[in-house]
Protein backbone atom coordinates (compact mmCIF):
# COMPACT_ATOMS: atom_id res chain seq x y z
CA UNK A 1 0.00 0.00 0.00
CA UNK A 2 1.65 3.41 -0.79
CA UNK A 3 0.76 6.11 1.44
CA UNK A 4 2.93 8.58 0.44
CA UNK A 5 1.78 8.91 -3.58
CA UNK A 6 4.23 10.46 -4.88
CA UNK A 7 5.22 10.41 -8.92
CA UNK A 8 7.71 7.93 -9.98
CA UNK A 9 9.90 10.93 -11.54
CA UNK A 10 12.72 12.31 -9.40
CA UNK A 11 11.33 15.39 -7.46
CA UNK A 12 12.22 18.43 -9.33
CA UNK A 13 10.52 21.40 -7.16
CA UNK A 14 10.02 21.86 -3.57
CA UNK A 15 7.53 18.70 -2.21
CA UNK A 16 6.19 18.22 1.60
CA UNK A 17 5.83 14.77 2.36
CA UNK A 18 4.39 12.99 5.50
CA UNK A 19 5.85 9.88 7.54
CA UNK A 20 3.24 7.69 8.07
CA UNK A 21 3.25 3.92 7.64
CA UNK A 22 0.96 0.48 9.02
CA UNK A 23 2.98 -1.55 11.64
CA UNK A 24 4.13 -4.92 11.54
CA UNK A 25 3.39 -8.65 13.21
CA UNK A 26 6.10 -10.12 10.84
CA UNK A 27 8.34 -9.16 8.20
CA UNK A 28 8.77 -5.65 6.74
CA UNK A 29 7.86 -2.76 4.64
CA UNK A 30 10.07 -0.27 2.75
CA UNK A 31 8.76 2.56 0.96
CA UNK A 32 10.16 5.28 -0.79
CA UNK A 33 9.07 9.38 0.35
CA UNK A 34 10.75 11.23 -2.19
CA UNK A 35 13.73 11.07 -4.86
CA UNK A 36 15.89 13.27 -6.59
CA UNK A 37 18.95 12.46 -8.99
CA UNK A 38 21.13 12.69 -5.78
CA UNK A 39 19.10 11.71 -3.13
CA UNK A 40 16.01 9.31 -1.65
CA UNK A 41 14.38 8.71 1.18
CA UNK A 42 12.53 5.71 2.49
CA UNK A 43 10.46 4.66 5.34
CA UNK A 44 11.04 1.36 6.62
CA UNK A 45 8.98 -1.11 9.47
CA UNK A 46 10.44 -4.48 10.74
CA UNK A 47 8.68 -6.66 12.99
CA UNK A 48 9.83 -6.92 16.32
CA UNK A 49 12.93 -9.60 15.37
CA UNK A 50 13.27 -8.66 11.75
CA UNK A 51 16.47 -8.37 10.01
CA UNK A 52 18.50 -8.60 6.79
CA UNK A 53 22.08 -10.09 6.40
CA UNK A 54 25.69 -8.96 6.21
CA UNK A 55 25.51 -5.97 2.62
CA UNK A 56 26.95 -3.23 1.63
CA UNK A 57 25.55 -0.38 -0.83
CA UNK A 58 29.10 0.54 -2.88
CA UNK A 59 27.89 3.71 -4.37
CA UNK A 60 25.75 4.82 -1.89
CA UNK A 61 26.35 6.78 1.61
CA UNK A 62 23.25 6.15 3.87
CA UNK A 63 21.66 7.17 7.04
CA UNK A 64 19.07 5.52 9.32
CA UNK A 65 17.28 7.60 12.18
CA UNK A 66 15.08 5.30 14.37
CA UNK A 67 11.40 6.92 14.38
CA UNK A 68 10.32 3.92 16.84
CA UNK A 69 11.38 0.88 18.53
CA UNK A 70 14.79 -0.36 18.84
CA UNK A 71 17.22 -2.22 16.10
CA UNK A 72 21.02 -3.13 17.18
CA UNK A 73 23.31 -2.71 14.05
CA UNK A 74 26.52 -5.26 13.22
CA UNK A 75 29.39 -4.15 11.68
CA UNK A 76 31.88 -6.58 9.42
CA UNK A 77 33.53 -7.61 12.34
CA UNK A 78 30.18 -8.78 14.47
CA UNK A 79 30.43 -5.24 16.67
CA UNK A 80 27.00 -4.45 17.93
CA UNK A 81 25.74 -0.60 18.09
CA UNK A 82 22.08 -0.60 19.73
CA UNK A 83 20.40 2.05 19.02
CA UNK A 84 16.91 3.32 20.01
CA UNK A 85 14.17 6.20 19.43
CA UNK A 86 15.85 9.72 17.54
CA UNK A 87 19.32 7.77 17.23
CA UNK A 88 21.12 7.37 14.17
CA UNK A 89 23.84 6.08 12.36
CA UNK A 90 25.82 6.78 9.34
CA UNK A 91 26.67 4.26 6.72
CA UNK A 92 29.40 5.23 3.93
CA UNK A 93 29.63 3.59 0.51
CA UNK A 94 30.88 0.05 1.42
CA UNK A 95 30.56 -0.24 4.84
CA UNK A 96 29.47 -3.84 5.49
CA UNK A 97 26.66 -3.96 7.90
CA UNK A 98 23.38 -5.81 9.16
CA UNK A 99 20.76 -5.30 11.33
CA UNK A 100 18.24 -6.32 13.14
CA UNK A 101 14.62 -5.03 15.25
CA UNK A 102 15.28 -5.93 18.96
CA UNK A 103 12.96 -4.19 20.87
CA UNK A 104 9.38 -5.04 21.76
CA UNK A 105 7.82 -2.92 19.44
CA UNK A 106 8.00 -2.82 15.89
CA UNK A 107 11.06 -0.70 14.39
CA UNK A 108 10.51 2.18 12.52
CA UNK A 109 13.57 3.57 10.38
CA UNK A 110 13.67 6.56 8.35
CA UNK A 111 16.45 5.80 5.67
CA UNK A 112 18.23 8.65 3.64
CA UNK A 113 20.69 7.66 1.16
CA UNK A 114 22.56 9.98 -1.28
CA UNK A 115 24.64 9.21 -4.71
CA UNK A 116 28.29 8.62 -3.76
CA UNK A 117 29.82 7.93 -7.08
CA UNK A 118 28.97 6.04 -10.24
CA UNK A 119 28.58 2.50 -10.48
CA UNK A 120 31.24 0.15 -12.23
CA UNK A 121 30.63 -0.64 -15.80
CA UNK A 122 30.25 -4.32 -15.36
CA UNK A 123 27.87 -3.61 -12.21
CA UNK A 124 24.58 -5.01 -13.39
CA UNK A 125 21.79 -1.98 -13.74
CA UNK A 126 19.74 -2.04 -10.37
CA UNK A 127 22.24 -3.23 -8.30
CA UNK A 128 22.20 -1.24 -5.12
CA UNK A 129 23.71 -4.00 -2.75
CA UNK A 130 26.64 -6.35 -2.57
CA UNK A 131 27.16 -9.53 -0.07
CA UNK A 132 30.66 -9.96 1.53
CA UNK A 133 31.90 -11.67 -1.55
CA UNK A 134 31.11 -8.66 -3.93
CA UNK A 135 27.72 -10.35 -5.43
CA UNK A 136 24.55 -8.71 -6.17
CA UNK A 137 21.83 -9.69 -3.56
CA UNK A 138 18.35 -8.31 -3.37
CA UNK A 139 16.66 -6.55 -0.61
CA UNK A 140 13.55 -8.72 -0.96
CA UNK A 141 15.08 -11.52 -1.78
CA UNK A 142 14.85 -15.15 0.98
CA UNK A 143 19.28 -14.88 0.95
CA UNK A 144 18.48 -11.31 2.38
CA UNK A 145 15.86 -13.14 5.04
CA UNK A 146 12.76 -11.85 3.39
CA UNK A 147 9.51 -13.37 4.70
CA UNK A 148 5.85 -12.30 4.41
CA UNK A 149 4.39 -9.34 5.81
CA UNK A 150 1.70 -9.82 8.07
CA UNK A 151 0.04 -6.50 9.06
CA UNK A 152 -1.05 -5.20 12.78
CA UNK A 153 -4.60 -4.13 12.75
CA UNK A 154 -5.58 -0.57 12.85
CA UNK A 155 -1.76 -0.03 14.10
CA UNK A 156 -0.07 3.05 12.35
CA UNK A 157 2.58 5.35 13.20
CA UNK A 158 2.58 9.11 11.71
Amino acid sequence: MRLNDLAEAPVTEATTFKLKAQLLEQGRTDEEILRTDNLWARLKVYASGGENVLHAHPIEDHMFLILQGRATFYDKEGQATELGKYEGILLPAMTYYWFCATGDEPLVLFRLGARAGEPPKDFGAGVTRVDVTGAPIHGESEANKEVPVIFRDGAYFG
